[in-house]
């Protein structure tokens, strides 16, 4: 049903659909982007750079892949956990991939899915034609050159051409539910597929009625039925591409019930998406950063589309994902690299709140809009020609229960003290076994880190980035946490010194673990670590602190169990500890920071190094042992690398609790005293 009015999901349930086109513009809003062109210089640049590309793709062959690709996580060197860089081409879809650690070059063996780095190579070709439909189409819109129109019409029916004859694959080469054509996922076919269906609605009008025949029958709805909707999932990132993909493809063929599945089916539409996945901080509920922005990748093509055919998708939850980084981020700008993510920097993110600021206004986007060039492909198509000047606010502690992450703050600008404790909702599947760790940045530097992810068809993945070790928290007989909820104890500020007090949950049958960590200044952070157990067992504290070792104290070289974590410590050492010991890392050339531990006794300190990413970096990793029932252990984080003093106290047991009594004082640099009782509602204040 093709109409010029944009009213949608009408008294009598139909849908009526505008003319074309309609997904990632309407007429609106290609006036909108000629006019930007028009009158603004940095618009204007973007078109000439986008032009110039578009005139490009005019002159480049088009060649079809005779496969579809593999999956990217496939494509790292098996050695160092590092991207491989395609190089030059050997034969015809074959290339050398070259490490750029040390140069190795690997050639691709397509019957070892863990090793078809062609298949990797041929996914990108796939991708790269379906963005140059998209370009191709908005350069056709913008100029009227029916060249543009053309090549995107040739690509597009190349496809339809070959489509049902790729076979469906997974990511291990198995024809199954949920492998794709042209990707190895649904995923990635999804992924693939909007920006075809973008440039599709872009060259509609050029298109006849045979074309148009072919393209539905042969490309989008095999793919829509035979790839993606075969697939259900619940709430989850994947489902969200799969739904843009699907209600994109109905969206420009008119097919009503494909868009009415897209948004309202029940267990995983859009609407459910919105109500079930996003937290009420905001925040996506697989709680990784990065898949917060792959998640509003996937979102905003259905509901731009869904705008511009009179359907208001732009709602609070929506909003709240814009939202939510802001609240969330370090004073760098930079959100921590939690669960299956990297470290976020959100001004190489802050295109999409090109987007985000036209729709909604919202004056805190600004300070980020205003942080780089204005060259993204969402300042080109969505942005406003001139932004208001704006300002961060200042940084404030703030508990955000929903998502389980309590900050600590003090200080101005990129040079704050900023911590971050994880204490909250697993993550399901892209979620890691690390409750109660925490990250520190200080100094315009992150410090104490979290590991991140590394791509997951590599070993190093599961033997080291999903493990507990790898986090800055407990980790009991040598084996990871269970995946669980924590929960917070006590949240708040007294007599100046800010604190967070948290308890794991059940991480560990018949093992209790609760972590306080009082800011009492800029330079001094203290975190108690009281833990219980039913039995004897093996209570390891890991911290990863950035930098070299300094001041180590004398040990033996010690021999990591050959379990995942463990083995994965480099230059590890033991030494016996029965009294307090200080170690200190050495940032750059001058930045000593200090760590001062107070252990029971006795303990082991075991030193060693880890790392973070799929970067090369060593971190140095302390681990307190204690062999027993239970444990409790002090650390003092001195960021001038000033020692404190800290002196346990007597406490009695409380029955009520079940954890050892831990209660101390504390005299800093600054010679203010202060006496914290850890696990307590209120567990400091000064002397």
């Amino acid at each position: 049903m093709i109409s010029s009015t944009l009213t949608a999901f009408a008294i009598c349930g139909v849908i009526a659909f505008p003319q074309h086109p309609r997904l990632l513009f309407n007429k609106q809003g290609l006036e909108e982007l000629k006019n930007r062109i028009t009158t603004c210089d940095w618009a204007r640049a973007c078109w000439e750079s986008r032009r110039k590309r578009a005139d490009e793709l005019l002159d480049k062959k088009f060649e079809l892949p005779q496969r579809g690709g593999n999956w990217f996580h496939w494509y790292a060197c098996p050695k160092h956990g590092a991207r491989l860089v395609t190089g030059k081409q050997v034969a015809p879809w074959q290339w050398e991939h070259i490490c750029p650690v040390d140069n190795e070059v690997f050639r691709g063996e397509p019957s070892d899915t863990s090793r078809d780095y062609d298949g990797c190579a041929i996914a990108s070709v796939h991708q790269d034609w379906s963005y140059a439909v998209r370009d191709l189409g908005v350069a056709y819109q913008v100029t009227g050159d029916q060249r543009y129109a053309v090549k995107a019409r040739r690509i597009l029916l190349g496809y339809a051409s070959v489509y049902e004859n790729y076979p469906l694959h997974t990511v291990r080469g198995e024809p199954k539910i949920g492998g794709g054509k042209v990707g190895a996922q649904s995923l990635d076919e999804s992924v693939w597929l909007i920006p075809m269906c973008q440039g599709a609605d872009l060259i509609w009008d050029t298109l006849s009625e045979e074309d148009r025949q072919v393209l539905a029958q042969k490309l989008f709805l095999p793919a829509v039925n035979q790839v993606i909707l075969p697939h259900k999932l619940g709430i989850h990132n994947i489902q969200c591409w799969k739904n843009s993909a699907v209600g994109l493809v109905g969206l420009l063929l008119g097919d009503e019930e494909l868009v009415k599945a897209a948004i309202d089916d029940p267990d995983r539409g859009y609407r459910v998406q919105m109500t079930k996945g996003v937290t009420a901080d905001g925040q996506w509920w697989e709680g990784a950063w990065g898949y917060h922005f792959y998640t509003m990748s996937a979102l905003w093509p259905l509901v731009e589309a869904a705008r511009n055919c009179g359907i208001d998708l732009y709602g609070p939850e929506f909003r709240s994902m814009f939202d939510a980084p802001l609240k969330f981020a370090m004073p760098n700008l930079h959100l921590p690299a939690f669960s299956d993510s990297r470290e976020c920097d959100l001004r190489a993110s802050r295109g999409i709140y090109e987007l985000g600021y036209a729709r909604y206004r919202e004056v805190a986007y600004l300070p980020l809009l205003h942080s780089g060039e204005r060259t993204s492909d969402y300042a080109f198509w969505f942005g406003e020609p001139e932004l208001p000047l704006a300002s961060r606010g200042p940084l404030k502690s703030a508990n955000y229960e929903a998502s389980g992450y309590a900050i600590l703050t003090r200080g101005e600008g990129e040079e704050a003290t900023w911590l971050c404790l994880k204490y909250g909702p697993y993550g399901g599947g892209h979620g890691h076994p690390d409750k109660l760790s925490f990250v520190l940045y200080a100094r315009g530097e992150l410090l104490a880190v979290d590991p991140g992810t590394a791509y997951y068809g590599l070993p190093i993945q599961a033997d080291w980035f999903r493990t507990s070790l790898a986090h800055n928290t407990l980790v009991i007989d040598e084996n990871s946490q269970a995946a669980v909820d924590g929960k917070l104890i006590a949240f708040g500020s007294n007599d100046g010194a800010d604190f967070v007090v948290a308890d794991a949950g059940s991480i560990y049958d018949g093992v209790r673990f609760v972590r306080t960590v009082v800011m009492l200044n800029e330079n001094l952070l203290v975190v108690a670590d009281q833990v219980s157990a039913n039995k004897p067992r093996i209570i390891d504290i890991a911290y990863h602190q950035r930098g070299k070792w300094l001041e180590l104290p004398d040990g033996r070289p010690w021999l990591p169990p050959d379990k995942p974590g463990y083995k994965c410590l480099e230059n590890a050492v033991v030494c016996e500890i029965d009294k307090q010991v200080a170690l200190s890392t050495l940032l750059g050339e001058r930045w000593a920071v200090r760590i001062c531990i107070d252990p029971p006794a006795p303990a082991q300190l075991i030193t060693a190094l880890g790392r973070i990413c799929d970067s090369q970096e060593k971190v140095p990793c302390a681990v307190i042992r204690v062999a027993g029932k239970e444990s409790t252990v002090v650390w003092a984080i001195a960021l001038d690398g000033k020692q404190p003093r800290i002196e346990r106290l007597p406490q009695k047991r409380s029955s009520q609790s079940g954890l050892p009594p831990l209660a101390f004082r504390v005299t800093a640099a600054d010679r203010s005293v202060w006496r914290i009782i850890a696990g307590s509602a209120c567990p400091v204040r000064r002397w």
